[in-house]
């Protein structure tokens, strides 16, 4: 949001900004109208402050994702539109069963939920709900009964099952209730966060699949919004929806909707340990399958046999290593299980068409150029 309100400043109009960092004013707005400002944009809105900005008539700009105060113009995730990405996100990978995890006591909540309801309903299908009041004060004994909670409701879903949270930190607790349970994620529950945050989903095992808002869209839009207000302009709109960019795909959801255990647990172990150097027969021992049932097995429900998962899962870890670290190619060979880097260049040369540096130069430069282009568009 940050960075689409100094995007709009610095393309359109020059600000002196204040950044309360340390949230002042939502504890004292005393302190906040002590300064002279001529507007103001939060993200933590709250009746004090609402209150004190129009005696004043300070022109404020909502991005609380809270229901609208009266005369203050919000700007806010479509969240029914996340819901729907959800959805589309596990039919396409051949779901039938689904569930959804939220708090009933948040509108946002409500809101993604009713939108992941709606289009799994619309595709025919059934969705199961798990709604509870989100305390304001957690405590352990909240955590721990909500563990209990979610394990009985997974247990008894049918499986392979299909689940988004509200956001990401119930998306973490959905699997570490699973890890408590012996379930597979996400062989046999795959699991759907929201918000993107980058922190919480990549320190998760597995790392979080999750709904991306498009979060530089609203902040450049609470800018444009609040320059209309200065100049003595009211908003078409006192409530603005800004669509999702889309799902962020991690190993949560990075599965196809598989019934069968013995390739469950093959895929699941081959996602943790492709890395290190696996082979097949490490695989077939894991999942008690001889070779030519599970090379049928993993045919028939993936289309490609377990060497060729164990090339892709590495393949996939080699482009991430390219993409987002400044490592020696010997230094991925040696994090993606190869003991030779020569043979990992020629063997992703042959998998993409491109060596890895030639690789990690052009999408590098792609990265520049869409990054650019989002700019420009915005």
């Amino acid at each position: 949001m940050l960075r689409g309100v100094a995007h709009f400043e610095r393309t359109h109009h020059l600000w002196l900004a204040f950044h309360d960092d340390q949230a002042r004013s939502e504890t004292d707005p005393r302190w906040l109208l002590s300064k002279k400002w001529h507007g103001v944009i939060s993200r933590h809105t709250t009746p004090a402050l609402v209150a004190a900005c129009s005696e004043r008539g300070i022109p404020l700009v909502d991005l609380n994702d809270v229901e609208p105060f009266p005369g203050v113009p919000k700007i806010r995730p479509d969240n029914v539109g996340i819901g729907h990405l959800g959805a589309e996100h596990f039919m396409e990978r051949g779901y039938q069963k689904f569930g959804f995890c939220g708090f009933s006591n948040f509108s946002w909540s409500r809101e993604r939920r009713d939108g992941f309801v709606e289009a799994i309903r619309l595709a025919g299908r059934e969705c199961s709900v798990f709604d509870v009041d989100y305390p304001g004060d957690l405590n352990p004994f909240w955590e721990e009964a909500q563990v209990n909670m979610l394990l009985a409701w997974m247990k008894a879903l049918p499986k392979p099952v299909a689940l988004m949270a509200c956001n990401d930190m119930r998306a973490q607790q959905l699997i570490g209730a699973a890890h408590e349970g012996g379930i597979l994620v996400p062989e046999e529950i795959a699991i759907l966060g929201a918000n993107n945050d980058p922190i919480r989903c990549e320190l998760t095992h597995p790392a979080i699949s999750s709904v991306a808002p498009n979060a530089f869209q609203s902040g450049y839009r609470a800018a444009e919004t609040l320059r209309e207000l200065l100049a003595g302009r009211k908003p078409k709109t006192y409530d603005q929806r800004v669509e999702p960019i889309g799902v962020v795909t991690r190993h949560s959801t990075d599965v196809l909707a598989i019934d069968d255990r013995n390739v469950a647990a093959a895929l699941s172990f081959i996602r943790e340990r492709a890395c290190n150097g696996i082979t097949v027969t490490q695989v077939l021992q894991h999942a008690h399958a001889s070779r030519s049932q599970m090379e049928r097995k993993f045919r028939h429900h993936i289309g490609r046999s377990p060497q060729a998962e164990i090339r892709r899962v590495q393949l996939r870890k080699i482009r991430q290593l390219l993409l987002e670290t400044d490592f020696p190619l010997k230094r991925i060979a040696e994090l993606t299980g190869f003991e030779h880097m020569e043979y990992m260049c020629v063997l992703f040369k042959r998998l993409t068409g491109y060596p890895p540096g030639i690789y990690r130069a052009n999408m590098q430069d792609k990265t520049l150029v869409g990054t650019a282009a989002t700019n420009l568009n915005s």
